[in-house]
């Protein structure tokens, strides 16, 4: 009995020590230098402990969401949303391994890769500009948003099958539902990491939470009442939160901040918010051309860059997935990457232009290449993400520039928006 005490002591003992080291390692990386001494001083920990930069928060996520899942076990009959078994959602594959490592390699000439060609299809019109789209965290579903102010919902193994050469089945149709609630155009979508919800964010000043489980819904179930217009939204990787220009809990709908803190100017509106990948922190891309992060829980402004894109607007930003880097567009016609620990500009994806839609730059699924826009010649560009070379440039096969270009989280696939009503979706080459 002795010996099973002093085992259970150990045990204790060194889960208490690698809880340290990580609390540590994570006030350091987050330069929080004299909080990081204060701890190691009291817990004897070294202060210069090793430990993978947000290690604590991906550990602090993956418990949540464990403990999430149990007590929805128990409760699925009086939560707010309905998990969608039936669709498989939420139910993520292996992603394709990314190798990238930005801070790594400082002479990079001569070895960018070579991106891969892809198949592009036409899938469906909107009756006005199709302004942008979103994947679901699981790479199975595509929505679209319009001017004409309806959200289109696309099956990505519906569009694939519409997409073989001789597909014995008849025509297939990959839009499995369209839903129409808002009275202005759309900006912005998400989905709900684990539930079949999708959120839109438009210029009616209104977010609206849409169950696509139900093949007859076609209006929301739920409606958030904003004070500005909605140019952006992200959930957090919870689904327990939501950014606008505020945060909201999607439980209760409380609101409680806004991201725009009176020393942001008039001209500080918020073009894109995002999330990084476990929530501990977010970004804000803003018509003053600013980049800033915020912490995903005090929500306080952890680090500006004030002229990111000079007197441009910034039109994108987000995280790389080990949340040390930002990827930015902007209407200056630049894409730059910036560590988030310094502040600094760490690579510049030049020879492309945007200058008059509220385009972004994305990486693909692996983050070994950035995608965007060149408005004068209508093309898809893509770089290398390493190196920042430009490795390929395609027709958008859109009549006019397209708007809005978004990759799929889980392989090598995309789907770009244009002015011209349509909605293409691009897939790697087999």
């Amino acid at each position: 009995m002795e010996g099973n005490n002093l085992e259970k002591t150990l045990q204790e003992g060194n889960l208490f020590r690698q809880l340290n080291c990580l609390i540590v390692a994570h006030l350091r990386h987050h330069n929080l230098t004299q909080a990081a001494r204060a701890v190691a001083s009291a817990t004897m920990t070294p202060l210069d402990v090793e430990a993978p930069p947000n290690k604590l928060l991906e550990l602090v996520a993956k418990g949540i969401a464990v403990e999430k899942d149990e007590t929805l076990r128990g409760v699925l009959s009086s939560t707010l949303f309905d998990l969608g078994t039936a669709l498989g959602y939420g139910l993520n594959p292996d992603p394709r391994v990314s190798s990238v490592d930005f801070s790594a390699v400082q002479d990079t000439k001569g070895s960018s890769k070579s991106f891969p060609k892809h198949e592009t299809r036409h899938l469906s019109e909107h009756k006005n500009i199709a302004r942008c789209a979103r994947f679901s965290p699981d790479g199975k579903f595509v929505a679209t948003g319009s001017a004409d102010t309806s959200i289109k919902l696309f099956e990505i193994s519906k569009i694939k099958q519409m997409m073989l050469p001789d597909s014995k089945e008849g025509p297939v149709r990959p839009v499995i539902r369209t839903f129409y609630d808002h009275v202005q155009p759309i900006n912005d979508l998400d989905f709900h990491p684990q539930s079949t919800v999708l959120i839109s964010g438009a210029k009616d000043n209104t977010i609206k939470f849409f169950d696509f489980s139900k093949a007859t819904a076609k209006r929301a179930f739920r409606v958030i009442q904003d004070t500005h217009n909605v140019r952006s939204v992200s959930f957090h990787p919870s689904g327990d939160f939501l950014l606008a220009a505020h945060l909201y809990d999607v439980n209760t709908f409380q609101c409680y901040l806004s991201a725009n803190t009176p020393e942001i100017g008039v001209n500080g509106a918020i073009n894109q918010v995002r999330y990084s990948s476990t929530g501990g922190m977010y970004v804000t891309a803003s018509k003053d051309g600013a980049i800033r992060l915020w912490d995903g829980v005090s929500a306080s402004c952890v680090r500006a860059i004030a002229d990111a894109h000079g007197t441009a607007e910034a039109t994108s930003a987000c995280f790389t997935k080990d949340q040390r880097f930002v990827l930015s567009c902007g209407k200056d016609s630049a894409v730059k990457l910036w560590e988030i620990g310094t502040g600094r500009l760490v690579k510049q994806y030049l020879g492309a232009t945007r200058m008059q839609f509220r385009c972004q730059a994305v990486f693909n699924d692996t983050e070994e290449f950035v995608l965007s826009i060149d408005e004068p010649s209508n093309e898809i560009v893509i770089w290398d993400a390493l190196t920042a070379d430009k490795v390929a440039k395609w027709p958008s096969n859109h009549i006019g520039a397209p708007r809005w270009i978004e990759h799929s989280p889980t392989e090598a696939a995309f789907i770009s928006c244009g002015t011209d009503r349509s909605v293409r979706f691009w897939k790697e080459n087999l």
